[in-house]
């Protein structure tokens, strides 16, 4: 992880400043293509609009960045190809739920996600829905994705100051502590059944993490990232 970096920010300024976004224009033709496959083998992901950072720098604890609109597709195709430098950031807000008894809940993603299998925090790409007063509002995103894949609401939480920011090249995570007064079974159950109650859940299970011996291969290294780093602050 020598190449993540990790780091508290005390508040968020995204103002959503739509412009062009040259590789998805230039590369058109192989996204359609990428697109058409991953949809054969994933049909329910859907090709909605997505919000990209296009611009950032932070100063005085403050995280300063633009966003532009594009299509999923390039979006999914860029990701697929290992975010190669194309004048964006894949910036998300994801809600790291900490339990009373200290320890963090992950959903692993269902099979008919792009991500199936993987394990991670509740997030999701910005989109459309976010952009509040002109901007990007991340806690908005954050108790939209919270609500949808674990049935938890903001309000029977509460929040850290500021966020935890997680920079891994093209790839921002920015994380808000959601803290709960229920212990990690509690929620657990309680997110189980949600997943339960819906027709087609974007979770297909939950995982509690209360330490390094619970790391999985299938969380990405933002994840990991994070946890070390909460982990190592309660030494």
């Amino acid at each position: 992880m020598t190449d993540l970096t990790v780091f508290h920010v005390d508040r968020l300024d995204l103002p959503f400043a739509p412009k062009p976004w040259a590789f998805a224009d230039q590369r058109r033709a192989e996204i359609d293509a990428y697109f058409a496959e991953l949809r054969r083998d994933k049909p329910a992901i859907w090709n909605g609009r997505v919000l990209l950072l296009h611009s950032q720098v932070v100063a005085d604890g403050v995280f300063r960045g633009k966003y532009l609109e594009t299509d999923y597709a390039s979006f999914a195709a860029w990701r697929h190809w290992g975010r190669p430098r194309a004048g964006v950031r894949d910036c998300f807000g994801a809600a790291a739920v900490l339990s009373a008894d200290g320890v963090f809940l992950l959903g692993v993603m269902g099979a008919h996600t792009a991500n199936s299998g993987a394990i991670y925090f509740p997030c999701g790409t910005p989109d459309l829905s976010d952009i509040v007063g002109g901007a990007v509002d991340l806690d908005h995103s954050v108790a939209r994705e919270l609500a949808e894949e674990t049935g938890l609401t903001v309000d029977a939480l509460t929040a850290e100051p500021g966020w935890t920011a997680v920079v891994d090249g093209a790839l921002i995570a920015l994380i808000k502590v959601m803290r709960s007064a229920d212990d990690a079974e509690t929620l657990r159950a309680r997110m189980l059944a949600h997943i339960a109650a819906e027709a087609q859940p974007e979770l297909s299970d939950v995982r509690i993490v209360r330490g390094r011996n619970d790391f999985d291969v299938a969380m990405p290294s933002f994840v990991t990232a994070f946890l070390e780093h909460r982990f190592l602050d309660a030494l």
